[in-house]
């Protein structure tokens, strides 16, 4: 059962990269809007409609997906997948209407799908039990930095070319990912569970597969039913800091600067002020220690966490940004030396990067643990289709969390000027992690049941085989 480490370590590369390349096409579609819609003479909220139908139709194909990860060669389906989201990101870059548009993002969301789901069923059969946390740390910063990515892409390509040549720029990466596939190797199920080592001895494999009449239990288990809950709350609280941007630009506007330069400088600040999030990696390893002291512990650790991230962001939120000083009209480049001096050297704006620098930080032991934990209360032929149904409530609570923004603005900015109806707006959405956090201590007692469970059946497969 036990691949040769470097096939393991590859395998690994490569299917973290392949986490930051779907998040990349994801942020890539929202900064092309205004050169979409001025070619193609459509309305950015024809183009918000396509990109959300994009998330949710990944989210949605990610539960099929991840079913057959669980009964077929994963290899296999990864490389159709990929091979289906690269045709048609190479065909949305050939679109002239809002119907071929819409219906290439469409596929490219059902070829997205398997991304995911297949990734995480892979890398859970690889990664050893002892340090699930801390490499799937590495998976959830990948997916970060993609969004990142491939809003630079975006930025930096559209406004030298046209909005076309991003998507030509990934498919071509993407068929270049089809080629590293052919030598990865696919781990047997289970490959990184302790209680199937023995499996290793002769030539025996983990051939169970997910059958239909596993679904409903999948579904109702305790534990995943609190994960699921949680990332839906979870998301809708963190689905709305994607307007960070837009609150700061309107702070930088209050104070005189003028649009253009409140745009680049919000940018710039939104990026640096995610710098925390690196903490991940510390964060999941910490859950790996907590956890083998005690199977509640991953689940207590997380909620901590969670629920301090509340005042820091509200906080962060509120505090105002005063003695800013930038180049107005300058140049991006100046006006990034800028911000950094500022950092340094204005009181205010260095308080919000250490405000944003902890409560990103505390956000960010969300992810490697929840990924953690979603993996020790399932089997491993259930672990891609238990994922692909939580990824469905992330990508819901992420809907809802940008729909609450602009309801809630709405009713606020009755009372509240800019950029005061912001902060109140997405302070309002943070108490949603008041809810994530509780889910988090009450499955702390269903993690023991299902954890000892998995242990269990795995224990008693492992030696029926070997005997």
């Amino acid at each position: 059962m036990k691949q040769s480490n470097f096939h393991m370590y590859y395998t690994i590369f490569v299917f973290i990269a392949l986490a930051a390349f779907e998040h990349i096409i994801i942020g890539l579609f929202p900064p092309l809007f205004p050169y979409i819609s001025e070619d193609l003479s459509l309305g950015e909220g024809s183009l918000g409609f396509i990109s959300g139908m994009n998330i949710l139709v990944t989210a949605i194909s990610s539960i099929y997906w991840g079913y057959l990860s669980g009964k077929y060669n994963r290899k296999r389906l990864i490389m159709i997948g990929t091979l289906l989201w690269v045709g048609s990101i190479f065909l949305t870059a050939t679109s002239h209407s809002f119907a071929e548009l819409l219906f290439y993002q469409i596929l490219t969301g059902i070829g997205l799908g398997c991304m995911a789901s297949i990734g995480f069923s892979v890398l859970t059969d690889y990664i050893p039990y002892r340090k699930r946390g801390l490499l799937l740390s590495l998976w959830g910063m990948a997916q970060g930095l993609g969004g990142i990515a491939g809003s630079m892409i975006a930025s930096l390509t559209a406004t030298s070319t046209s909005w076309r040549w991003p998507f030509e720029i990934v498919g071509l990466i993407g068929l270049v990912l089809i080629f590293l596939y052919v030598f990865i190797t696919e781990p047997d199920r289970g490959a990184a569970d302790p209680e199937l080592k023995n499996m290793g001895t002769g030539n025996q494999t983990y051939d169970y597969v997910i059958e239909l009449k596993h679904l409903k239990a999948i579904l109702l288990k305790g534990s995943n039913v609190y994960l699921y809950i949680q990332a839906l709350f979870m998301n809708i609280a963190t689905g709305s800091l994607i307007w960070i941007p837009t609150l700061y630009t309107y702070k930088m506007i209050q104070q005189g600067y003028a649009m253009d330069t409140a745009v680049i400088a919000s940018g710039f600040l939104y990026a640096i002020f995610q710098v925390g999030g690196m903490a991940s990696v510390y964060l999941g390893h910490l859950g790996d220690r907590v956890q083998r002291k005690s199977f509640k512990g991953r689940a207590h650790l997380t909620a901590f966490f969670v629920i301090f991230t509340l005042p820091l962001y509200v906080s962060f939120f509120a505090i105002p940004m005063k003695g800013l000083s930038l180049p107005d009209g300058g140049s991006s480049i100046a006006i990034l030396f800028s911000l950094i001096q500022q950092i340094f050297f204005n009181p205010w704006v260095a308080l919000l990067f250490v405000l944003s620098f902890i409560a990103s930080a505390f956000q960010s032991a969300n992810t490697p643990n929840w990924l953690a934990l979603i993996t020790d209360v399932n089997l491993p032929e259930h672990r891609g289709t238990a994922f692909s149904v939580a990824n469905l409530f992330n990508s819901i609570g992420r809907t809802l969390g940008n729909v609450g923004v602009g309801m809630i603005l709405g009713m606020v900015g009755t009372h509240f000027d800019h950029p005061y109806n912001y902060i109140m707006t997405l302070s309002i959405l943070q108490l949603f992690l008041i809810p994530s956090a509780i889910c988090y201590w009450k499955m702390a007692k269903n993690n023991v049941t299902d954890i000892r469970h998995v242990k269990s059946t795995l224990t008693s497969r492992g030696n029926k085989e070997t005997s």
